[in-house]
């Protein structure tokens, strides 16, 4: 087991005998701290060897991109994001492909959003993120970056000063102020691509969870041959005071369901609560919403877009999400109201 990953096998329900009375169970995996969040992995096998295989390679393959993508730490052997910010301005460096096709997906998404979720915020990112550890370090002291701060950084975000040379596998960032920060795509991103490798290796059952973004192949399989049925995904209450932790459910096959919200990471400056989804136009946190929730093919796309929505009003939200096939979102407002994009309903289970 590598340091500092947790790793918990549990066997959750034993199902009737299916064909030749060989049992067919429905296991978990959990395991923590990858992407600073828990990863789960629900699915049936035939055995807990065969499950805790699926489960390793999904661990496996989750801290290499966790690695790669790292902001904040060294890894030995590795060049990752925070390898090419303490590059800026210095040399380019030599990086995994993992890294290229993050930044190349990263400027798509740049600019189907218009320029709102740009990885390239990171010198915006880190005042708010050092600003929030010293506020929930001591309440008492805790302040807001300022503004004159906030605007000289952001003057260091330009998502195409990034030089990706994809031949020689390298990457600069010619600004020495300039850094990335990839909070905004990287788990969803990372999180689709072991989905479709597990598919292109014959996976057909299995859920992946990590954190808020959550990712189903196929159907949840049955142990006796019947019928498989969707997947059912609970839709967090974003009031943490309440007695009911779910809004509602959903019932998904194949598809992804990744929420953004203002309880997990934040802090309180004079009474007010500060949360870490920036709204690039402002430079603060957005204040329309306490929780978007979107559903859609592919998980890291699901992630980008649920940030750039979160920074829309509603009515340029549904907008949006309603010009796209194949996806759909629920806003969840700051006093509770629940509000749909046109095809969201279809997928709520109805008991």
């Amino acid at each position: 087991m590598k340091k500092g990953i947790s790793f918990a096998l549990a066997l959750l329900i034993v199902l009737a005998s299916g064909c030749g009375g060989i049992k067919t169970k429905l296991y978990q995996a959990q395991f923590l701290q990858l992407f600073d969040t828990v990863t789960t992995i629900v699915g049936y096998a035939d055995s807990e060897a065969q499950f805790k295989e699926i489960s390793e390679q999904v661990r496996a393959t989750l801290e290499e991109y966790h690695q790669l993508y790292d902001i904040y730490n060294d890894h030995e052997g590795v060049n990752n994001i925070k390898t090419i910010n303490d590059n800026a301005g210095i040399a380019p460096v030599v990086v995994d492909h993992k890294i290229i096709d993050l930044l190349l997906f990263a400027r798509d998404v740049y600019g189907q959003t218009d320029g709102t979720v740009n990885v390239a915020m990171g010198s915006v990112l880190r005042l708010w993120h050092d600003y929030r550890e010293e506020g929930t370090e001591d309440p008492d002291l805790a302040q807001l970056p300022p503004m004159e701060l906030l605007r000289a950084a952001a003057q260091h975000t330009d998502m195409d000063a990034i030089r990706i040379d994809e031949a020689a596998s390298t990457v600069y960032l010619p600004d020495p102020e300039m850094s990335l920060d990839v909070g905004a795509v990287a788990k969803g991103y990372a999180l689709e691509q072991i989905a479709k490798n597990l598919e292109d290796q014959g996976m057909r059952s299995l859920l992946l969870s990590v954190g808020g973004n959550v990712r189903a192949i196929g159907r949840k399989a049955a142990s006796d041959g019947s019928e498989a049925m969707p997947w059912t995904i609970g839709i967090q209450n974003p009031d943490k005071s309440s007695d009911q932790p779910n809004l509602f459910s959903v019932s998904i096959d194949t598809l992804s369901v990744v929420s953004s919200g203002i309880y997990e990471r934040y802090y309180t400056v004079d009474d007010v609560r500060y949360h870490h989804i920036i709204d690039p136009a402002t430079l603060m946190p957005s204040s329309h919403f306490a929780q978007v929730t979107l559903i859609c093919p592919d998980s890291g796309l699901a992630d980008a877009l649920s940030t750039y929505v979160f920074n829309l009003s509603v009515e340029d939200g549904k907008r949006f999400i309603d010009s796209l096939s194949d996806v759909e979102a629920c806003w969840i407002t700051l006093d509770g109201r629940i509000q749909y994009s046109y095809g969201f309903q279809e997928y709520i289970k109805v008991d």
